[in-house]
């Protein structure tokens, strides 16, 4: 219901979504998709996953591997990076009372409630309960803005003014192949270095 909920609020179309829907079931014998994932090295030691859907492996690592050689980075082997993320489900409100989020969440069963700067609160909750909490809120009267399925990491890497814009720009590479679902990655920006960019 989630991954259906964003396809839809990124402007996808009922029918798009509908044979996309269809070939995920095995509805449509000319696409042999498999979800596949990539780990790699960017600028600055940061660690990367990607996540991609594809139906021709080769043309798929061929993509990722020159993102990566043009931006300074390594494609690494399964398991190079992986151990540095958590799979978490991320429930995020745009705004509303830290309060009433937070003791929701918990009682549903949520891991972990952070507040930004700006007000936004997100939701963290092992993935398999991501659902359950997502439900427990929307009872209590609290509409979520998204909720997804997300890698998070367990360290962060401090790019600089240096580093930074390569990492933007790998991220930009690598999210331009059309197989590619989902980046993930470990860089922390810096406001005094995102002014600079």
């Amino acid at each position: 219901r989630a991954a259906i909920d964003k396809a839809l609020s990124n402007n996808m179309t009922r029918d798009t979504l509908n044979r996309a829907i269809a070939r995920g079931v095995g509805g449509d014998d000319d696409a042999n998709m498999e979800t596949i994932i990539y780990e790699g090295y960017g600028p600055g030691g940061t660690a990367i996953m990607i996540e991609c859907l594809s139906d021709n492996r080769n043309r798929t690592v061929a993509e990722v591997r020159h993102a990566f050689s043009k931006c300074g980075g390594n494609l690494g082997t399964d398991g190079s990076v992986a151990y540095l993320f958590s799979k978490k489900g991320v429930i995020s409100f745009e705004k509303g009372d830290e309060d009433t989020i937070m003791e929701a969440a918990l009682e549903a069963g949520a891991e972990d409630v952070v507040t930004y700067d700006d007000g936004a609160i997100d939701v963290y909750t092992a993935w398999e309960e991501m659902g359950k909490v997502r439900d427990a809120l929307e009872a209590a009267g609290l509409k979520a803005d998204s909720a997804e399925v997300s890698m998070i990491p367990s360290t962060k890497a401090d790019m600089d003014a240096e580093t930074a814009p390569k990492l933007m720009r790998l991220i930009d590479m690598l999210e331009d192949c059309d197989d590619v679902q989902e980046v993930y990655h470990n860089g922390e920006i810096s406001d005094e270095v995102a002014a600079t960019l």
